[in-house]
């Protein structure tokens, strides 16, 4: 009988005193009341205070919270809301309270106007050459170019039945998937330069800037076109394959690699080209241009759905030259950090 009421006597206690040992949670108003306990403000022997009973049983759970949290008290207690641009630059959210300090710094545009984007910077944007010769292509001669090519031709095939004329949703799912060479290409270098103990000529940066200038896209993109649930699926399920492919391709054959996406690009290339047909024949509408393009292109204000896919194209451009040209280095038996790396090449 003693060992069965010693055990319920535990459990009691655990049930009460666990939760505050090993919360993160703020410091409620009863733990906030022990730790004016402890600092001092009690009134008497009593370990009283005004209005409040014995403050023996706060004893525990205050050190249990204090010890367990990231947070000071004065974190909790002085917490106020702070007012910030939201990472997409949408509208005023309540700011994040840390312990460490760590404040975003106030940007503004050259007209001394207030930034509101946090996912890229002024310094970041640029105007569209949109002038480059699209009609460039690489003849596929050797075995891994024309391995290279049909690939492509391949999986071009899929698409175009799943999404037909809907072009919108095609640049969608293009540049989910365009976004990830560039990624896993950057990363690769990384590592390699990190075990060789070697620069890269550029190149990591140079393909750190192509996944994210494909990810622009993209963000763009969804500011105009909203996906659908099982389009969403659909881009876990290519992402996931598509991913790990380029990654074992990369790690056998960089050439093979970089054509790929060379090719890829040209693709694209003919897919934006498509939907400025579409645009240009009334099919799809000619709507205003996403905020977020306008100032990551440096576009003027009135600028349309039309003036977005003019520079998304030719910067698609940009990145076919890039592909090919990394891929005719690996060919003449070089690797890339022995050309220097077209950075800011847009």
């Amino acid at each position: 009988m003693a060992s069965r009421a010693a055990t319920r006597a535990a459990r009691s206690m655990m049930a009460m005193v666990g939760p505050r040992y090993f919360s993160t949670t703020a410091v409620r108003s009863d733990q906030t009341v022990a730790m004016k306990l402890l600092a001092g403000h009690v009134t008497g022997s009593g370990s009283h205070v005004r209005g409040v009973p014995s403050a023996g049983i706060f004893r525990l759970p205050v050190a249990g919270v204090r010890y367990s949290s990231t947070a000071t008290v004065a974190d909790v207690e002085e917490k106020k809301p702070e007012t910030g641009s939201a990472g997409g630059g949408g509208p005023q959210e309540k700011g994040i309270v840390s312990y460490w300090g760590v404040q975003p710094r106030k940007v503004v545009k050259e007209d001394g106007t207030e930034w509101k984007w946090s996912c890229f910077m002024p310094w970041e944007t640029y105007k569209a050459d949109t002038s480059i010769d699209l009609k460039k292509h690489h003849a596929p001669t050797t075995f891994l170019d024309k391995m290279a090519y049909w690939t492509v031709k391949a999986l071009r095939w899929p698409t175009d039945i799943f999404f037909q004329r809907r072009y919108g949703c095609r640049a969608m799912m293009l540049e989910t998937v365009a976004a990830v060479p560039g990624m896993v290409g950057g990363m690769l270098l990384h590592c390699k330069s990190l075990r060789r103990f070697e620069h890269s000529g550029g190149w990591i940066k140079a393909l750190l800037e192509e996944a994210e200038n494909e990810r622009m896209h993209l963000m763009t993109f969804m500011e105009v076109v909203k996906p659908r649930w099982y389009e969403r699926a659909l881009v876990f399920a290519v992402q996931g394959v598509f991913f790990n492919a380029y990654f074992l391709t990369y790690l056998i054959s960089p050439k093979l690699a970089h054509r790929i996406v060379g090719y890829l690009e040209e693709e694209a290339i003919h897919s934006y080209t498509e939907f400025l047909k579409e645009i240009d024949n009334g099919n799809i509408e000619n709507v205003p241009a996403p905020a977020i393009a306008i100032d990551y292109w440096r576009l003027p204000p009135n600028s349309t759905l039309r003036d977005v896919v003019m520079v998304v194209r030719a910067d698609e451009a940009h990145h076919r030259d890039v592909n090919h040209f990394a891929s005719d280095i690996h060919y003449q038996g070089r690797e890339l950090k022995d050309a220097p790396a077209p950075l800011g090449y847009h």
